[in-house]
């Protein structure tokens, strides 16, 4: 592969520093071919090479310029004289800046002075006197005295004129002089190289090569007080200054998707990555639907890689390489629309409530109209909207396309539609509060072979503080080996105590939920006779014991439709029986320390464990927490309490649902009514509809009072668990 620049957007000459991907080097030597043949038919021309902007005529006048300087058989070398108006404000320094540029062509031997020294008295005659300090090879000091010259007409411009053209013809030497860019200038600059070109540059063996976009020059000529506004009189005017003309070959389809092709491998292989089958799919995808229709030339297409290639550095393995070559094209052409995209993060990664709208066609008008507000031209508003459909979810949605189901993958290729890696795409970096993909297998490697390091803690910290986000990070890496799976799981159970991470799901979904719904996902993917040893392995803490139950039962019957009762069912898989007596025994441990304290003192996690025992097996767990009450170790309200803990709703704590059926596993609702029945019978049945803060009295009073409304309405109804 060629070496491929894409910062410089410098002419490209054919070498190997700046190749010629287009195969425009043929057409400039023929371009100079043509320049050669004029010269045959005239002393002086003007010719122009036409093309739009971006499209390459730089590099074509370069490569022609080069082919006009090489001497071969039957060709002359000619002498090349560049100009660039831009650099010259007006007439003046235009004037002194063209005879220089000439003069400084011409060889520097004997041979040439003669021309040399009439040429530069030339120009002092037809510049403007400021200008004539500004010439090389001027005296400053002698402005005056040409001053002087000129109203004692000493001098005269047409006299100095011929003499030049006439060492200029025995010369016989060609001269090219090349302008660039002259579609950059104003109305007025225009007119002034024209007027130049056309009036005095005129001179035997010197001929011109103009380079424009033909559009854009014929617009800043029909600004001008010459023309008045009419495109014809500018094409008439231009038709009178450029005798020949040539037109740059059009930029085809193929040779657009070649040079794409070129510098995506160019980029891929300067950040040592590559895509795959489905990821090369996307980005065709994208490229013959919507990139293509502005990509229209050489330097369109360079802009937007090099911008890609600027910023993947920092995050090239850390973002999906389509999804940010895509954001980077927005980015490059819709500034506007990139603006958007951060101010709408939240509704395009699915972390707000948005409402839904009344039909598609109303939800299409919604992003229509935000990207037209985003200044977007109305001939590219559905191109950006295609390219938001392949990126976001809630877009796609709306397009009923095939899309929906590539931006429905954003997490999973770590794309700007998940809300996990968004900010990768926008700040060019991995945020502080993230970790780098490779950071985070280290860290997960290092975790599960019981090696300690810094990448481990901080993955340890982000599973306690961004728990949701690490787990679906996990997730995304099942399945591990058999080994690993066993290390991870313990690694959730030592851990699940500590997961204090915002919930999501607008609060609906809380970080124990995320590390329960991975710890069924890994244990499934183990052999089902391992599965006994690794809940084992989970319950060795308290924590993990609770998390090793809530496991085996989410395994067992993993949907809401095969739900059952692990202590009864007799079809339970011989794995999962094994598990469930084995962890029986682990929850009885872990919930000796809680049989020497009062009832008002079980911790929320003694709680979740006797909870659990109950899943398992209900009968030791109700034995042995009536022995607690039997002994007088725990008092009884005390223990209902502690049973129905209470919600918190920002940061107040409110009452909650009282769970009898757990009451008559564990003690009895028969006991529970004649032990409590005077304080029973003391609590109205309802207490007022107002009360929700769950204070200690009102606690007690919402167990009581629920426990009368069931006795009321059940008076024979037996209890006895």
């Amino acid at each position: 592969m060629p070496s491929l620049s894409l910062f410089s957007d410098d002419p490209v000459d054919g070498s190997p520093s700046a190749p010629d991907l287009l195969g425009r080097r043929s057409y400039a030597r023929e371009a100079a071919a043509l320049v050669r043949s004029v010269r045959t038919q005239s002393d002086s021309s003007v010719l122009a090479l036409i093309g739009a902007w971006g499209s390459g005529k730089s590099s074509v006048l370069t490569m022609t310029m080069d082919a006009l300087r090489e001497e071969s058989a039957g060709t002359e070398r000619w002498l090349i004289a560049e100009i660039n108006p831009w650099l010259y404000p007006d007439l003046e320094s235009l004037t002194s800046g063209l005879f220089a540029e000439i003069r400084a062509a011409l060889p520097k031997d004997k041979r040439w002075s003669t021309a040399r020294e009439n040429l530069g008295k030339f120009a002092q005659e037809v510049s403007p006197l400021g200008s004539l300090t500004g010439l090389p090879g001027v005296n400053a000091s002698g402005v005056m005295k040409v001053i002087g010259k000129r109203i004692a007409g000493e001098t005269s411009a047409t006299a100095t004129k011929r003499k030049v053209e006439a060492v200029l013809r025995e010369a016989d030497t060609p001269i090219l002089v090349v302008m660039d860019d002259l579609d950059r200038l104003t109305p007025d600059e225009l007119l002034l190289v024209f007027k130049l070109v056309r009036l005095i540059g005129r001179l035997p063996n010197v001929h011109y090569l103009l380079s424009y976009d033909e559009h854009t020059l014929l617009d800043v000529l029909t600004r001008s007080d010459l023309v008045g506004g009419e495109v014809s009189r500018a094409r008439e005017f231009l038709e009178k200054i450029v005798q020949v003309r040539l037109d740059l070959p059009a930029f085809r389809e193929q040779e657009a998707l070649a040079l794409m092709n070129l510098y995506v491998a160019a980029l891929l292989e300067r950040h040592e990555r590559q895509l795959t089958p489905t990821d090369m799919s996307r980005l065709g995808e994208a490229y013959a639907s919507y990139l293509q229709q502005r990509l229209q030339t050489p330097r369109s297409i360079k802009r937007f890689m090099g911008q890609a290639d600027a910023s993947l550095g920092s995050v090239v393995g850390d973002v999906d390489l389509v999804d940010f070559m895509l954001v980077t094209f927005l980015r490059t052409m819709e500034p506007g629309v990139y603006a958007m995209i951060k101010r709408h993060r939240a509704e395009l990664t699915g972390t707000t409530y948005t409402p839904r709208h009344h039909t598609q066609l109303d939800g299409l008008k919604l992003w229509r109209d935000r990207v037209q507000r985003a200044d977007v031209a109305d001939q590219h508003i559905d191109t950006v909207i295609g390219l938001l459909g392949m990126l976001f979810s809630p877009v796609a949605n709306v397009l009923e396309s095939w899309q929906a189901t590539a931006a429905g993958d954003a997490e999973r290729r770590h794309g700007i539609g998940s809300s996990d890696y968004f900010d990768r795409y926008t700040s060019f970096r991995v945020p502080d509060d993230d970790l780098p993909e490779a950071t985070f297998d280290r860290a997960v490697q290092q975790i599960v072979s019981g090696q300690t390091s810094d990448e481990a803690t901080a993955l340890f910290e982000r599973l306690r503080t961004d728990t949701h986000r690490v787990i679906r990070r996990l997730e995304q890496r099942l399945p591990l080996a058999a080994t690993e799976s066993e290390a991870l799981l313990a690694l959730l159970a030592d851990e699940y105590g500590h997961v204090q991470g915002p919930a999501e799901a607008f609060g609906l979904l809380r970080p124990e939920s995320a590390v329960q719904h991975l710890a069924r996902r890994v244990l499934a993917d183990l052999p089902s006779e391992q599965r006994p040893e690794a809940l084992a392995r989970m319950a060795q803490t308290p924590d993990g014991g609770v998390l090793a139950v809530q496991t085996l039962r989410n395994t067992a019957y993993p949907t809401e439709q095969q739900t059952g009762d692990l202590a009864t069912d007799a079809n339970l898989a011989a794995w999962a029986r094994t598990a469930r007596d084995v962890l029986a025994t682990h929850l009885a441990h872990h919930l000796l320390p809680a049989a020497q304290h009062d009832a008002d003192q079980l911790t929320p996690v003694q709680r979740e464990l006797l909870l659990a025992w109950t899943m398992l097996a209900p009968d030791q767990a109700g034995e042995w927490t009536r022995e607690r009450l039997d002994n007088q170790d725990w008092e009884l309200l005390a223990l209902l309490v502690s049973l129905t803990p209470r919600q918190l709703m920002n940061g107040m704590p409110l009452l909650s649902p009282v769970d009898l059926d757990r009451f008559n596993v564990l003690i009895g609702l028969d006991r529970i009514m004649a032990q409590l029945a005077p304080q029973i019978d003391a609590t109205p049945p309802q207490l007022p509809l107002s009360t929700t803060l769950a204070t200690p009295d009102l606690h007690q009073q919402h167990i009581l009072s629920t426990l009368r409304r069931y006795r009321d309405q059940n008076p024979q109804q037996p209890t006895t668990p």
